[in-house]
């Protein structure tokens, strides 16, 4: 007889911990493989369907781009327009009113020489009275002083 016993042989408490514990890290590792692949495919159509989002608002940005870019041009060539003739407006202002007031200032020119020459004919006239009255005093003069001569003659 064999001293070797037909049962199978009890393992201990720790070996069968660290068999639970293999048991428990082996379907750790294949859960978290399995959620690296899920997390990778739903990453990866996550990422088409942003690609064909953003292709998608590129497709409208470039088909609003042409008639935004047109309605910018007229705007732009409207604006250019009003500019030059408001431009043109000023001028033609600033050229009339240079007219008008070169105009007055002949106009108030002319009235200030009529006035001056108005004021001369008149100083002109006083002028000639003052002399006139000068000359008739002078003369009334001349005439007393004679009259006084021949009085004081006949009395001496």
């Amino acid at each position: 007889m064999s001293t070797s016993s037909t049962k199978p042989e009890e393992k201990g408490f720790f070996e069968k911990v660290k068999e639970t514990i293999e048991e428990f890290w082996d379907g750790t590792k294949e859960k978290a493989e399995d959620v690296k692949d899920a997390t990778v495919d739903t990453f990866e159509a996550v990422k088409d369907k942003a690609g064909d989002v953003v292709s998608d608002i590129k497709e409208k940005v470039s088909s609003k781009k042409a008639p935004v870019a047109k309605k910018a041009a007229a705007v732009k060539k409207t604006v250019t327009a009003k500019a030059h003739a408001g431009a043109a407006k000023a001028k033609s202002a600033v050229s009339d009113a240079k007219a008008k007031a070169t105009a007055k200032t002949k106009e108030v020119t002319a009235k200030a020489k009529e006035e001056v020459a108005k004021v001369k004919k008149t100083a002109a006239t006083i002028k000639a009275k003052a002399d006139e009255k000068v000359k008739t005093a002078t003369e009334k003069a001349a005439k007393a002083k004679t009259t006084a001569k021949k009085k004081v003659a006949a009395a001496h």
